[in-house]
């Protein structure tokens, strides 16, 4: 950076350094789909010295699917009737296996279906079978609740001012009763006590299990993990679906925490009681047919053992959640029921210091104002406020570097010969103007992580799915739907659909150049006028790769949420009018 001459090299230096990392982090980091995986995977491990836990694929009928709302009429059920969940639950092995989420819909219609979460096993595409299940597992002599299980209620509606009571007598001396209760957000209460009234102790170990039936293909880029998760002993682990397709059985112990499998949005997670000590497992089962979607991944855990003298009852305790991933309702369960780490079901990612903050911060501000749009101007200008002295330490810093050219012009044209030597002068001629050449920078390099992590806020916050901004802009989580081509769809003819360019080891899906929105479009006009507010590079190579970069970064953030290009405009526009306001300062000044 010390031979450039021109008076803003620092800038054109850090904004393609910023370009860089972006391209890498969109190509190379970014992966938006993955290939169906169909590879059978090793046999289950045996478990020692307790008994194993049912295996859900081993439970499957070989019955053709049919519709979700057949398969449910033909059971009976508890129905499930919260302010947030419709649903119920199947009296036979008290499967909790038909949730939809009630104030979440498919698309920004009105009137679309409401998110599915949860299907009972034999249910066809698009909601094949996903359920939880809660049991006890036992010896070959003592009989337990399993998915067969018929139990029986005192209840034939669950809400959450009226829980559930379901009892099983296993005809030697067990007797099993289940409390089902719900809150009015996305929790589910589920208390076990069995009562021993034969003559001999028996021994047993709560069990639960979520099972999944299909070969999930990630609808969502490799930056968001989607797939089985859990928190033992304290640490985040997440399993893909390739991994545990290819390598097996995954396992892990803990004393509480939890585990779940997790989407973008949705989230379905047991959690046992926190001090009881658990053996956890993750396991994928192949059909018989490799090539069909038909395989099954489940997340289960076996407690600690349970012995229950005669005459004498156990209690346990666990809770479910089946919901939307909402940061201030997943921070007040993790405090109410301590759990730890629950907040990492959302995929704060690198910069989950900044990430997190930036999401609370755009939900108040969303909450306040009635809007996310003006939410996300708002934060905009908090940022450059705060950023506000650094942005003038860089100007004044250029302004400064501008009067030493001609200085450094004759120090390289002095040593052009000697490149070391040109530099130690050229520092220490620095070093006496007491001018710090890498100052233009500062501001330019906090860019970066401030907008990764507002780009994963925008991807993973369920706060913006489907907010809407003003105009066109329906839902700020995806990209601007409009084209240029159909006169920002004015016209009545459809645009190209994305560019898949396979280049071997990864696959990159491209928007074709036909389908840039107009807020992409204002994005590279406002930076491109920007760009003609500050001094121009005497260098012609420097000089065309800084008017590139307009083009360029229209085109890349065309297939970003649009929210993140309203932010990247908005902060343009500002700091157009910060730095207008600045050089208007130095003028009056030296007038």
């Amino acid at each position: 950076m010390n031979n450039n001459n021109e008076n803003n090299s620092n800038l054109v230096i850090a904004v393609v350094l910023s370009a860089l990392i972006m391209v890498g982090f969109q190509y190379f980091y970014v992966k938006p789909h993955q290939e169906q995986y169909r590879q059978q995977v090793l046999a289950e491990k045996q478990t020692q010295a307790a008994p194993k836990p049912e295996n859900a694929a081993a439970a499957v009928e070989n019955a053709v699917p049919r519709d979700r709302a057949d398969v449910i009429k033909e059971t009976a059920r508890i129905a499930i009737s919260t302010p947030q969940l419709h649903g119920s639950i199947d009296l036979k092995g008290a499967r909790i296996d038909d949730i939809e989420l009630a104030q979440y819909r498919e698309t920004t219609d009105p009137k679309s279906p409401n998110i599915v979460l949860l299907s009972p096993s034999g249910s066809a595409d698009p909601h094949t079978p996903y359920y939880v299940e809660f049991n006890w597992l036992g010896d070959a002599n003592t009989p337990v609740p399993s998915s067969q299980t018929e139990w029986k209620s005192d209840n034939k509606t669950l809400s959450p001012d009226h829980p559930v009571k379901l009892t099983w007598d296993n005809g030697k001396g067990l007797n099993f009763t289940r409390t089902i209760s719900v809150d009015d957000e996305f929790m589910f209460t589920i208390a076990d006590s069995v009562k021993n009234s034969s003559n001999a102790p028996v021994t047993l170990y709560p069990f639960g299990l979520i099972a999944r039936q299909g070969n999930p293909v990630a609808k969502s880029v490799s930056v968001l993990h989607e797939g089985p998760l859990a928190v033992l002993g304290g640490t985040l682990n997440e399993y893909k679906y390739k991994k545990l397709m290819e390598e097996g059985k995954q396992t892990g112990d803990s004393e509480g925490g939890w585990l779940g499998v997790t989407d973008k949005y949705w989230l379905v997670a047991m959690v046992p009681q926190q001090d009881e000590k658990i053996s956890a497992s993750f396991a994928y089962n192949a059909s018989g047919d490799p090539t069909l979607n038909h395989g099954w991944f489940q997340s289960d855990y076996r407690g600690a053992p349970v012995t229950i003298a005669a005459g004498a009852t156990a209690e346990q305790t666990e809770h479910l959640f089946t919901g939307a991933k909402r940061i201030n309702l997943i921070d007040h369960y993790a405090k109410e029921f301590n759990i730890p780490h629950f907040d990492r079901a959302i995929d704060f990612g690198w910069f989950y210091f900044l990430t997190k903050p930036f999401l609370y911060l755009l939900a108040f501000l969303g909450n306040w104002f009635g809007s996310l749009g003006i939410a996300i101007l708002v934060f905009t200008v908090l940022l450059k406020l705060i950023t506000l002295p650094l942005s003038l330490k860089s100007y004044h810093s250029m302004a400064r570097m501008k009067k030493l050219q001609p200085e450094i012009k004759r120090i390289q044209e002095r040593y052009a010969d000697d490149k070391i030597k040109q530099n130690q002068e050229m520092m220490e001629y620095y070093k006496r103007e007491k001018v710090n050449p890498l100052a233009g920078c500062l501001p330019q390099l906090i860019q970066i992580p401030i907008f990764f992590a507002l780009y994963k806020v925008l991807y993973v916050g369920i706060e913006l799915r489907q907010a809407p901004f003003y105009g066109w802009i329906r839902d700020m989580s995806v990209p601007d739907p409009t084209s240029w081509t159909n006169i920002f769809g004015l016209a009545s003819w459809g645009v190209p659909h994305q560019l898949v360019v396979n280049l071997g080891l990864f696959t990159l899906y491209l928007p074709p150049a036909v389908q840039i929105g107009a807020w992409p479009i204002l994005m590279g006009c406002s930076m491109f006028l920007q760009q003609r507010m500050s001094p121009q590079p005497p260098d012609k190579s420097q000089a065309r790769l800084f008017m590139f970069m307009p083009l360029f970064l229209t085109y890349i953030l065309s297939s970003m949420a649009s929210g993140l290009v309203i932010y990247w405009t908005w902060s343009n526009l500002l700091s157009i009018a910060q730095q207008a306001y600045i050089m208007r300062s130095d003028a009056n000044k030296k007038a």
